[in-house]
């Protein structure tokens, strides 16, 4: 297996797929690297070099005690860049990893950057305040923190159905996917699942949206319960002139599982601009 180790000392597990031109994958909580795995084959089956880690306390990275704010892991994302010699690269994060992106941008100047996604993305802001209505409440990260701590076994097994909208009529992914995505989310520490639902639950991105200066592209789905599309998709778009925007009606959260076929073929044509 291949490591990466940033300025902390901290190890990350790192998949480095084809060659040509580098796209940097990040994944979503609570997930790892391989939930890109269709995308990033197809990705350098084009011509690309696909680039995936698993965030520093998931997957098989380093499970440190720390570092799970956004300057930190937009630092991890700096040294993946370095260590993979990354250059007009385009890095897209989905769900949580869209804040390391906007982080990283406003961070690092978009250093090394030629295009960025946010997919299902968080930003740029997720929390319900008087400023931002649209918001999710308090109320509802707080029960999700106190579900992890009592049973986070059984936390997971309700979360990912709302995740990849899995209802009583509606079953896009198969019971296994749910299986495996709970035991992967079971690698993680625990204090790295609460520590970065923590931050992408109360991380403002709004003061990053002015790095959005590369092409930028925006997926979200539009029944998406787990990153509500009207406080986080929407708002992005408005936030970043210049996007391009794509709405899945009645898509739920996990896109890269529920509409891989459409989502690779999305990707594969911003690459292309």
């Amino acid at each position: 297996m291949t490591y990466i180790t940033t300025r902390d000392n901290t190890k990350l597990y790192i998949k480095d797929w084809g060659t040509g031109r580098p796209v940097i994958l990040l994944h979503g909580w609570p997930l790892s690297a391989d939930s890109w795995d269709d995308q990033a084959m197809a990705i350098a089956d084009a011509g690309y070099r696909a680039v995936a880690y698993d965030r520093r306390g998931f997957g098989r990275s380093d499970q440190p005690w720390g570092g799970y704010d956004y300057d930190t892991l937009a630092d991890d994302l700096a040294a993946v860049l370095e260590a993979t010699g990354g250059s007009d690269a385009a890095i897209i994060g989905f769900s949580m990893a869209g804040g390391e992106v906007a982080r990283y941008l406003s961070r690092y100047g978009g250093k090394g950057v030629a295009q960025a996604g946010l997919i299902s993305s968080v930003v740029p802001y997720m929390l319900k305040t008087p400023d931002n209505p649209n918001g999710v409440d308090s109320a509802m990260f707080a029960q999700m923190t106190e579900g992890m701590k009592q049973d986070r076994a059984k936390f997971f097994s309700g979360f990912f159905k709302s995740f990849y909208g899995v209802g009583l009529v509606s079953h896009p992914v198969s019971d296994e996917v749910l299986e495996n995505s709970r035991n992967v989310a079971m690698q993680a520490s625990l204090k790295a699942t609460l520590a970065c639902a923590g931050a992408f639950a109360t991380t403002d991105f709004r003061p990053d949206l002015p790095a959005f200066t590369v092409p930028t592209l925006i997926v979200h789905g539009t029944a998406d319960q787990t990153v509500p599309i009207d406080a986080t998709g929407r708002e992005a778009a408005k936030g970043i002139p210049h996007a391009k925007v794509i709405e899945y009606d009645g898509a739920p959260h996990g896109l890269f599982a529920t509409h891989k076929d459409q989502l690779t073929g999305d990707l594969l044509a911003f690459l292309k601009q």
